[in-house]
């Protein structure tokens, strides 16, 4: 036999495996394909070390994102020409020191203590020293740039007011109030949620918004080689019911990134999802995803790729169905 096959039309191909015979119908679409490639496409257990490898590949691209995004951070610079402008010419040196060396070197090595814990030292120490001019505001606005949020800053002030005064505190929460004036108790807890996860939360999530009962927050994570995105939804949040169709292979895989949120496929029960949390979605399984009840909650959703794919998008999961879950 000639260890290839010309085929232009389909052919009948016997794999014989510890003594029995199978028969299958494969059609050849190449002019020549050797027999070892058929029993690979034949093979059920190739097929599935083939998914499982590239599986594999996806969860080492989330280290390889983790990593660079941590170096990333690690290497912030911080520009400050305040000095320069307001005292350059009065007080070279100092303006020298001020922008060069203070913010320059110490408020830019981010990688032995981070800028929003930087910030919280500063204005700890300005406060204790009773010092709530302009020094203040110009630090609890770098504060709100860093992350802190307008319920931490309360707590943090309340906090000092037992230790330097409450006379300071007073003062001190008259100019933070007005730094966090725009913020609401919304835009609150997602700053606070963010800072659990080191994906961004990205932008509302307004193309599939129909499909989704709540507010969720969509960021392309990669769209090279693997389809990968960050999907952040509010409380209560979660899609409809919906299937990925694909004549082969396609499905989803998600990974918990940030807080707690549930997974269930039709007629079993739901299924909780936490950080680390990997859950394998075949073609073709109605299900849904989305936010516990008490709390933000995040995945990464990998689209594994498929022929043909298409997403089927259902029915809303009721609030009835969704109460049940604990």
């Amino acid at each position: 036999m000639h260890d290839r096959l010309s085929a232009a039309t389909d052919s009948v191909v016997r794999v014989t495996r510890s003594g029995k015979s199978i028969q299958r119908n494969v059609l050849i679409k190449s002019n020549f394909v050797s027999r070892k490639e058929l029993r690979k496409r034949l093979n059920p257990q190739y097929q599935t070390l083939k998914t499982r490898n590239m599986k594999i590949s996806m969860i080492l691209a989330i280290f390889a994102l983790t990593a660079n995004t941590t170096s990333i951070m690690a290497q912030q610079k911080i520009k400050q020409t305040a000095g320069r402008e307001q005292l350059g010419e009065f007080a070279p040196k100092f303006a020298e020191l001020n922008d060069d060396i203070l913010f320059g070197e110490v408020w830019s090595r981010t990688d032995r203590l981070g800028l929003r814990d930087r910030s919280l030292v500063t204005i700890t120490s300005l406060i204790s020293q009773g010092i709530t001019d302009s020094s203040l505001t110009y630090h609890l606005q770098t504060a709100r740039q860093n992350g802190i949020t307008r319920s931490e800053i309360s707590e943090i002030i309340t906090h000092i007011s037992f230790y330097a005064g409450w006379p300071k505190a007073w003062a001190a929460f008259r100019l933070a109030k007005d730094v966090w004036a725009e913020d609401s108790a919304a835009d609150d807890a997602k700053a606070a949620f963010q800072k659990q996860m080191i994906f961004p939360i990205g932008e509302p999530n307004t193309a599939y918004a129909q499909y989704f009962t709540g507010n969720s927050y969509l960021a392309p994570i990669s769209r090279e080689q693997v389809v990968v995105s960050n999907v952040t939804f509010e409380p209560r949040c979660r899609n409809n019911w919906h299937i990925h169709h694909a004549k082969s292979g396609g499905g989803q895989m998600l990974i918990g990134v940030a807080g707690r949120g549930w997974y269930q496929e039709a007629g079993k029960p739901a299924v909780e999802i936490l950080p680390g949390t990997v859950i394998h979605i075949p073609a073709g399984v109605k299900h849904w995803h989305g936010a516990s009840a008490d709390g933000w909650f995040a995945h990464l959703a990998f689209e594994i790729p498929g022929e043909e794919s298409s997403n089927e998008w259902l029915e809303p999961v009721t609030d009835e169905e969704y109460d049940k879950l604990k």
